[in-house]
């Protein structure tokens, strides 16, 4: 059964934040969304961890219908390495009449299981600039290979204090 949740963060004198998320099972998902979560949980096999072993895939659905996948690369010079969001969007062509609409996040792991994963904050912030480019909301599914998912349907309920083109002064007229 779906849950809904409004969380409320509040700072002093500041703005308040109000989203909702869900909390659910991916077989209590629509079949679009479950096979979306069923293409993460596969590319998850598609990594390269050899380092944590901590596996990631991402999958992105277009409105096209179309899937596309990526996963997390490691290497021994731990910066270098790629989380599987970034890996996924780095192969969008943003040029592209189509929008995402849905991305969702799934792991492997030789420890916890049923927590839902959520992106990085460098993930956050990718997947939020894909969101304003198509100024489009993109839903993220969050999930555990225990098949729990949250869900929340604008990426920028996961970064509310985000880092936009609005903070880049492009003018050419300053020196």
């Amino acid at each position: 059964m779906a849950h809904q949740i409004t969380s409320i963060i509040k700072f002093t004198h500041m703005q308040k934040f109000h989203f909702s998320y869900t909390t659910t099972k991916v077989t209590e998902l629509p079949i679009q969304i479950q096979t979306l979560i069923a293409a993460a949980q596969e590319a998850t096999y598609m990594s390269y961890a050899p380092y944590s072993h901590f596996r990631v895939g991402a999958a992105l659905l277009l409105d096209n219908g179309k899937i596309f996948t990526g996963a997390n690369h490691e290497n021994a010079s731990f910066p270098a390495g790629i989380c599987a969001e970034r890996a996924l969007l780095g192969t969008l062509d943003m040029a592209a009449p189509e929008k995402v609409t849905a991305i969702a996040v799934s792991y492997t792991s030789n420890g916890d299981h049923a927590t839902p994963l959520s992106p990085c904050g460098i993930c956050r912030q990718s997947i939020l600039e894909v969101q304003l480019h198509q100024a489009s909301p993109i839903a993220v599914y969050m999930c555990s290979p225990a098949g729990h998912v949250i869900i929340v349907e604008d990426a920028t309920y996961l970064l509310p204090f985000h880092f936009s083109r609005k903070n880049l002064d492009m003018s050419e007229d300053k020196a």
